[in-house]
């Protein structure tokens, strides 16, 4: 694919911060593309509140959970765990979007005495509070059908999606994400949520995987009359082939379940059959779930490319050093191997798609998460399925206003993707 004009770009810097560089090429032609210019060293912080701080954006505060301490529901390093609630009101003050935050997971002692040293597993690292953007914003001209209800980040610092339950004494780690999972859920109860109508469990990347496990769980709190649904937003981890014949992914979520104790809070009709690490991978548990899902994917997932198809561990030789970061480098050899993992992508949703309660927006975009981020989930140029933004989707989908299986035709024909490059 041709690079544009210069005389057509015009480029603005959107945000510089936690050293992140997002630049929007954007051009005057109604078929360009967006492009973000991102630190490739900087990849696990496309997953969190980096969305954006704007003039007017909304910033909430962090709470402590202090209960949570009695339950051993505590972060990496022992410290309490937290959440940020915005409060609903109008006709939204009882309904309620719980968002689980991502960041990757730690596989073993090293990585994970690591991260409890950094925000993803202390909250004496966290930030005291935090920009709500995309799904979680409070204005309706950019979150049209959820700005008034409450909105809820819970804050990620165990390293296994809320779902460990172990410790390492030695090491002085403690891997207590589904006790966490557990008191956030009773803390919120008590401030409002067990009155809910309606309720969406949402979280992006690690959160996204988070939200697929916790699902049912979830549905479970409410009465049966409370409409009760799930948002997985870049979640659809698969269980790839890596471009050296490997398995990357599995080999690394295979270190996470084992090390946290992960396996006795995976769904059993998952692990009934099939073996721990293979029921952390969501194309095993989504045909299982009885709630209501909405898989946000993109079909060329920036983070499965860098991390679990074309890692440095598995191109030894460079090959894929280019096209792992900006996708306009790939050869036509390795754009057939990424178009395999988009098939891999779909078939993998086949029994899924089957079900009319679920839905999904699969996009032809190089990118990771954008449920969050405000460009992606609705804005005058966010990224587009047959005319429809992801936020108008997920409101079709949530008050069955229409059913919604949008999948995207294959790269290069969607000329409204916000696709990240990698410096």
């Amino acid at each position: 694919m041709p690079q544009l004009g210069v005389e057509v770009l015009t480029m603005k810097v959107l945000l510089v911060w936690l050293g992140i560089v997002v630049v929007v090429v954007s051009s005057k032609a109604s078929e360009a593309v967006e492009h973000r210019y991102v630190n490739a060293s900087d990849l696990n912080l496309l997953e969190a509140h980096e969305a954006g701080r704007g003039a007017y954006t909304l910033m909430v505060g962090l709470t402590l959970i202090q209960t949570a301490a009695a339950q051993g529901a505590v972060c990496l390093d022992g410290s309490l765990p937290g959440y940020h609630l915005h409060r609903g009101y109008g006709s939204g003050a009882n309904s309620w979007i719980v968002n689980l935050e991502g960041g990757g997971w730690c596989n073993d002692v090293r990585t994970c005495i690591y991260r409890k040293k950094t925000r993803r597993g202390s909250s004496a690292f966290m930030e005291k509070e935090i920009p709500f953007t995309g799904i979680l914003s409070n204005k309706a001209e950019q979150n049209p059908d959820f700005f008034n209800w409450n909105r809820v980040k819970i804050r990620y610092c165990d390293g296994a999606s809320f779902a460990g339950d172990g410790e390492h004494k030695a090491a002085r780690l403690q891997f207590r994400g589904q006790r966490i999972w557990m008191a956030a859920m009773e803390d919120l109860m008590s401030k409002g949520m067990r009155f809910a109508r309606q309720a969406l469990l949402s979280g992006c990347s690690a959160g996204g995987l988070a939200t697929i496990i916790h699902c049912d769980e979830f549905r479970g709190l409410f009465p049966r009359s409370t409409k009760v649904k799930c948002l997985s937003d870049a979640g659809l981890f698969l269980d790839a082939t890596d471009v050296s014949g490997g398995h990357t992914l599995r080999d690394f979520f295979s270190g996470v379940v084992g090390l946290q104790g992960v396996q006795k809070n995976l769904p059993r009709t998952c692990t009934n059959h099939l073996d721990p690490t293979s029921c952390f991978f969501p194309q095993n548990l989504i045909a299982g779930i009885r709630t209501p899902l909405f898989i946000l994917n993109t079909a060329y997932d920036s983070w499965q490319i860098q991390s679990s198809l074309a890692p440095t561990t598995a191109d030894p030789g460079g090959n894929w050093h280019d096209c792992r970061k900006n996708y306009y480098r790939c050869s036509g050899s390795q754009i057939q191997f990424l178009q395999g993992f988009r098939n891999e992508m779909l078939n993998s949703m086949k029994g899924f798609s089957r079900s009319n309660q679920n839905g999904m927006f699969i996009n032809s975009c190089f990118a990771h998460c954008q449920s969050e981020r405000q460009d992606t989930w609705f804005a005058d140029n966010s990224p587009v399925i047959r005319e429809k933004a992801i936020a108008l989707a997920v409101g079709d989908w949530f008050f069955n206003r229409a059913v919604v299986k949008d999948i995207d035709c294959a790269y290069p024909c969607d000329n409204t993707c916000h696709n990240l490059i990698f410096r």
